[in-house]
């Protein structure tokens, strides 16, 4: 079954950009600076930060349904980033080596079925998950600290 992957949008971020530190602690929101090692997946473009590009690290609200699954958690967006990964068929690189969780939700926010699986055999989940005409759409979070990870839809 075909799928559509997308990252966040970047509009409610970009006048995060370039804010002072403090103004930015001041909203719970930390700027870091990534290292060579891959710790810091953003969540617009959908892909690991190079080192030395600057993050922000703050809390998004991914499951905004006003339903008991309404969800909320850090996330990292590369500081700069403007192009929302959109492809259809394809899992970013970026959630490959990583454990997955995959929650399916219904047109109300209901979570009607969810999964863990590792990044390298997500398609056979989503799959099995859109199988359920019920579902409508996919959340992807990384398992091991539950952060949102990405959009999934139908292709």
């Amino acid at each position: 079954m075909s799928f559509r992957i997308t990252g966040l949008a970047a509009d409610p971020f970009l006048p995060l950009y370039g804010l002072d530190t403090d103004i930015l602690a001041a909203r719970g929101i930390l700027r870091m600076t990534a290292g060579a090692a891959p710790d810091f997946p953003d969540r617009v473009e959908l892909r690991h930060a190079r080192e030395g590009e600057t993050v922000l690290l703050l809390n998004h609200v991914s499951q905004p349904a006003a339903s008991p699954y309404r969800a909320t958690l850090a996330i990292f967006v590369i500081e700069g980033a403007e192009t929302a990964y959109d492809r259809v068929d394809t899992v970013p690189e970026v959630m490959r080596p990583r454990l997955l969780s995959l929650r399916g939700f219904d047109e109300e926010g209901m979570m009607r079925d969810a999964d863990v699986v590792e990044g390298t055999a997500v398609e056979g989940l989503i799959d099995r998950l859109f199988e359920m005409p019920e579902i409508t759409e996919i959340h992807a979070h990384y398992a091991r600290r539950g952060c949102f990870a990405g959009r999934i839809t139908r292709g």
